[in-house]
């Protein structure tokens, strides 16, 4: 049971019931390492367009990452009936998966305030009133709708900057709907109720002189209760409820980019809403894998916009800044062409949808250079993962100065700059060992037979290698000059790809997946943690940090080979294992980071921070899409939904694109 409150209901959907005292309750209070303790606790959801912030006082945020990462409005949207307020800690507040509700009353009359971002790619949000007199004679009384627009525009590092005394903003409005329409942010109306009767004012507030489509709050309801997937599991009773709630999460945090065209599905948390940028560029395309199987239009569009990031030479930027610029200044990855392979290969094998990759997509605009069909757009970041990234000595990927994990290189006990120019990356290998193959026959079926041998080509070569590099207990993980990484300690993030990418025969990936249940996931609600003995630089003191991210493909690699273990690891990547371990940690109620740190640590359940060098998921420890993704991702794994193969079921999993049985 969670010190917040419950999960309920509310318009036939899950949501969560907050009843925490905010003001009394000394379990409110969390530390954001960066910024002052706080009692706020907050939700992300959104459309795709809009992303709606609710908190445990009734106040709202808006943000729109439509032509740059810019807040509309910080803490406002306050409804005034008489003596009552809904910005008011005795309220009943609900958190649902596109809404949030506030219900208050006093002797004389009850009213619901539901905030809503209605289904599309509309600027704005819908407010709906229900107010009763719950008095046996008429009641009249003063209704005000208060919305103040706060514009801040995100820095890099820094956070959010308020816009300048003479800058008009992005023109807010807010409208009685079939009434009154003002910039002032402020509407006011006397409402005369007679006994117990019952009355339900719309309003919609935001960007409203954009042109966009007109949904209404029941027809939004409705096509959201028809658009999430449903899911049960007799393993995992959990899905019921996670599964829709992290889809909708999940395609809610999507934007339409005005600048790159598609629509950017940005990690969020702390890298977006505290220091201001859109990276590593592989995230989004791992935030979409799942999406493939339930809003594939949407995935397609965030992988046209991740490839967009790019130029003619096949390079994929780290990140954009806040103003949709390449970001190219701190690092430099070696495996980001591998994600926009891969979910181009998992979206033609669900939809086969041919037509697509036919389709010009544009480079960024800093390049000045004509866009290309997405095949050779896809074709070109081939060849600049093959030939640019390139094979170190031992034939192993080059790492660049990081692969997946950003402080690798630290890590290697290897210095830096060397490292840099010969370290390689097993991880890399065995990872590219598994997607090469499926991009081949991507490339094959759409007519590109020399890049799909090239490609089937290198990824058995690749997979051969890591096949040698078991040391009798575990894969090792990276190669400086005169160093082996990971021969002394387990590396987690490579050991799954291993398997996955069938360097472990079926004898040896038993063995090692009993291994890291023994070690790097013993005594851990959570899931399993990256290093083995337990450290890492994201945690304090160097203790251990558990990665969404990488316990997905240890779910997804077990659950061919072990399948009880592999439910059992699902299950701890679910919003109930977290609540269940750590009941007075708001992070991992709703939503999460992209890590949490191990039990051993002093702060465990909650997440990393870097704050000697002015960084931290803590200082924004939820709306992290890979708390949301992962576990959809996983859990379609378990049900053998992969692509070019059939889904071998065991559980069930229905949403607009596919249907698995158990």
């Amino acid at each position: 049971m969670s010190s917040y409150g419950e999960w309920t209901t509310a318009y036939g959907l899950p949501a969560f019931a907050y009843t925490l005292d905010q003001e009394r309750d000394p379990r409110a209070e969390w530390d954001p390492v960066l910024d002052p303790p706080t009692r706020r606790h907050f939700s992300h959801v959104g459309n795709r367009r809009i992303t709606l912030v609710s908190d445990n006082y009734g106040l709202s945020d808006l943000f729109d990452e439509h032509t740059g990462l810019l807040w509309l409005t910080r803490g406002t949207g306050v409804t005034h009936l008489g003596d009552l307020s809904t910005d008011i800690s005795e309220s009943e507040r609900i958190f649902g998966p596109t809404f949030a509700v506030v219900r208050v009353a006093d002797e004389r009359v009850a009213l619901e305030r539901t905030v809503l971002c209605p289904e599309g790619e509309q600027p704005w949000v819908l407010v709906r009133l229900r107010v009763r007199n719950l008095l046996d004679a008429p009641v009249r009384l003063e209704l005000t709708e208060e919305w103040a627009a706060r514009p801040a525009r995100m820095e890099l590092i820094t956070g959010a900057a308020d816009a300048a005394a003479d800058d008009p903003g992005p023109g807010l409005e807010l409208e009685l709907i079939g009434g009154a329409r003002t910039r002032s942010g402020r509407l006011a109306l006397t409402l005369e109720l007679a006994a117990g009767e019952e009355r339900v004012l719309d309003l919609r507030y935001g960007l409203l002189g954009l042109p966009s489509g007109t949904a209404t709050f029941e027809e939004s309801l409705a096509a959201l209760r028809d658009r999430l997937p449903r899911a049960s599991a007799a393993r995992a009773p959990e899905a019921e409820r996670e599964i829709p709630w992290h889809a909708a999460l999940l395609a809610g945090a999507a934007c339409a980019d005005g600048v790159l065209g598609g629509h950017t599905l940005d990690q969020g948390s702390c890298y977006s809403f505290r220091h201001g940028f859109n990276g590593a560029a592989r995230d989004p395309l791992q935030h979409a894998l799942p999406l493939v199987y339930i809003e594939p239009d949407l995935a397609l569009s965030v992988l046209r916009n991740t490839c967009a990031w790019g130029g003619p030479d096949g390079d994929l930027p780290y990140a954009l800044g806040p103003d949709k610029r390449p970001w190219t200044d701190l690092f430099r990855p070696s495996d980001q062409n591998l994600w926009a392979l891969w979910l181009a290969a998992e979206y033609l094998s669900a939809t086969g949808d041919e037509a697509a990759f036919r389709a010009d997509v544009p480079y960024h605009p800093v390049h000045e250079a004509p866009g290309v069909p997405l095949l050779e757009n896809l074709r070109r970041q081939f060849r600049f993962f093959a030939e640019v990234v390139g094979r170190g000595e031992h034939g192993h990927v080059r790492i660049l100065n990081a692969d997946w994990n950003d402080m690798a290189i630290t890590e290697s006990g290897v210095p830096r700059e060397v490292m840099i120019d010969r370290g390689e990356s097993v991880l890399n290998s065995a990872m590219a060992a598994w997607v090469l193959p499926r991009y081949a026959t991507l490339a094959e079926r759409l007519g590109d037979s020399a890049t799909a041998a090239e490609a089937r080509k290198l990824g058995e070569e690749l997979r051969d290698l890591v096949a040698g590099e078991w040391n009798g207990r575990w894969y090792r993980r990276a190669y400086g000059p005169g160093a082996v990484v990971g021969d002394d300690d387990l590396w987690l993030e490579v050991q799954p790809w291993a398997v996955l990418c069938g360097a472990a025969p079926p004898e040896r990936a038993v063995e090692l997946l009993r291994t890291i249940e023994r070690t790097s996931a013993a005594d851990s609600p959570l899931g399993a943690r990256l290093r083995w003995p337990a450290r890492d630089a994201y945690g304090p003191g160097g203790v251990g940090t558990i990665w969404y991210a990488i316990n997905m493909t240890l779910v997804w690699a077990a659950a061919e080979h072990l399948p009880d273990l592999a439910w059992d690891w699902w299950r701890r990547m679910t919003l109930a294992a977290h609540t269940a371990a750590y009941p007075d940690v708001w992070e991992g109620t709703l939503s999460g980071p992209d890590a949490y740190l191990a039990p051993e640590t002093g702060r465990p359940g909650r997440t990393w921070d870097l704050a000697e060098v002015g960084v931290a998921m803590q200082a924004y420890p939820v709306a992290n899409l890979h708390s949301h993704s992962q576990p959809l991702l996983a859990y379609l794994r378990l049900l053998g939904v992969e692509p070019f193969r059939r889904p071998r079921g065991g559980a069930r999993f229905t949403s607009r694109a596919l249907e698995v049985g158990p």
